[in-house]
């Protein structure tokens, strides 16, 4: 490529333009962490000496994160000094210091613990056998029945607590999709201990009036369900909510009972629309299901939808804006790897109707991706393969389990390419996993365990730089 005076002047601002505003993001990066150590700090107890309860939480998706928050924030309200930390970050002996520990624990998987207690559960929970005879605990589980195991790894991390001997303050909580009834109970019990009567109500952002504004089938001919790619935008006169990559949607179904349907945003603000990937799940009894089955085929072009935008904090970009990114997903899981490669392209000020090239200064970016057949399944593949003649996409690898005999999957295009996957993490590379919990999830993470070795990938995870949204 030949590049005259005014390729090569463009070819420099634009770099410095995407390096002042990855500065700028990691900049505000900086000052939303400063801000949430302020507020934690203003926590602790004012008087030396006085003891603090701790507050702990084991999050994936940010919901139990935000709900010991909201418990910590509640206690020094009332007058109770307190700590608030991941579970992850609490060592044996700090559990052996500590005299009462409030913990809200959701599970991923069948019954497992969130990416941000991995490191708790297997140095602390799996190797120490401290005595806690001393420590009173109370613990909220956050779960859904529609799993084997609900609130599988709240209900073995209160029973390492008790075997370890530590004493309950009340019996276990546990909350069935956010279920306000249980989280009722959790602030009865906490204003018994804080002796008040007075907690405030813990309410979710309002659902807002948002519009469907297109909607395109993406497999016509597909052996699997059909997927679609919708478009939402507020209804006329309301702004444009802000979020980040990796955020979700929150959809309620009109006259259905039950919590909002969670949905990875596809898109960023700058695409002035909620993106999402939807394919029509089906019951046993052969059914649409309630969300699904509305997005896809009961609401019409220009019907009012109820959504929210809820931030995914496990999932975004966080320190990672300047990194390498490996992207895996499978199947709708698509969403969440498309937020973030259309996010990059944001941060440069190239994302557009033609996206500009990559400039040199901007770090690659690698999609493996499954699906069943090529000739139906390559979801946004004319998108994808543009990005790719650009440079912001360094290598696609598309994996289409039922195009040979042998079936094939993303986990074996990584085993495939382990050489390539060290060289990535080597230069800083981070890895964000998106699409089904079942069979994919748990199959990528063994590989990389192979790849990488289980403590490495560990720290990854404790780093930021392995990240998960599987559903």
């Amino acid at each position: 490529m030949i590049f005259t005076p005014d390729k090569l002047t463009y070819a420099l601002s634009t770099v410095a333009a995407y390096g002042l505003l990855c500065g700028t993001v990691a900049w505000q990066h900086r000052r939303r962490q400063q801000a949430a150590q302020r507020r934690v700090a203003a926590l602790l107890p004012a008087t030396p000496g006085m003891p603090a309860w701790w507050v702990t939480y084991a999050s994936q998706t940010g919901q139990a994160e935000e709900l010991a928050l909201q418990t910590a924030q509640a206690l020094h309200t009332a007058g109770v000094p307190v700590r608030l930390a991941a579970l992850g970050e609490l060592s044996a002996s700090d559990l052996q210091e500590a005299e009462r520990l409030l913990c809200v624990a959701s599970t991923y998987g069948e019954g497992d613990p969130p990416d941000s207690a991995a490191r708790f559960a297997q140095q602390v929970m799996a190797s120490a056998r401290p005595d806690l005879s001393h420590l009173h605990v109370g613990l909220l589980a956050l779960g859904d029945r529609a799993y084997a195991h609900f609130c599988g790894f709240g209900r073995v991390l209160d029973e390492w607590l008790r075997a370890r001997g530590a004493q309950p303050l009340f019996e276990r909580i546990e909350v069935d999709k956010s279920d306000p009834e249980a989280l009722r109970r959790w602030r009865q019990q906490l204003a018994h201990l804080a002796g008040t009567s007075d907690l405030p109500d813990w309410e979710a952002p309002a659902l807002q009036p948002w519009r469907l504004r297109a909607r395109q089938h993406l497999n016509p001919g597909s052996a699997g369900e059909p997927v679609f790619h919708i478009e939402l935008v507020p209804q006329t006169g309301q702004a444009l909510p802000d979020w980040q990559a990796g955020d979700l949607a929150q959809v309620a179904v009109p006259g259905a009972e039950g919590a909002p349907r969670d949905y990875s945003i596809a898109s960023v603000p700058q695409d002035g629309a909620v993106h999402l990937l939807v394919r029509l799940a089906r019951r046993a009894d052969g059914s649409a299901g309630l969300a699904s089955g509305w997005l896809t085929q009961g609401a019409a072009l220009g019907d009012a939808v109820s959504m929210r935008v809820r931030a995914h904090a496990g999932f975004r970009m966080g320190d990672n804006a300047q990194r390498p990114l490996i992207l895996i997903g499978n199947g709708t899981g698509l969403a969440g790897l498309r937020g973030h490669i259309r996010g990059r392209l944001a941060a440069a000020g190239a994302l557009g109707a033609t996206p500009s090239p990559r400039p040199e200064g901007v770090a690659p970016l690698w999609l493996l991706f499954g699906e069943r057949h090529a000739r139906h399944d390559a979801h946004h593949r004319a998108e994808i393969e543009g990005f790719v003649q650009q440079g912001w996409l360094a290598r696609v690898d598309w994996v289409f389990s039922r195009d040979q005999a042998e079936r094939r999957y993303v986990q074996h295009a990584l085993a495939t390419h382990a050489d390539a996957v060290r060289a990535w993490v080597g230069q800083g590379a981070a890895i964000y996993v998106c699409g089904s919990l079942e069979g994919m999830a748990g199959a990528v993470d063994r590989t990389l365990q192979d790849i990488l070795g289980a403590d490495a990938l560990q720290a990854m995870a404790a780093e930021g730089r392995y990240r998960r949204d599987v559903y």
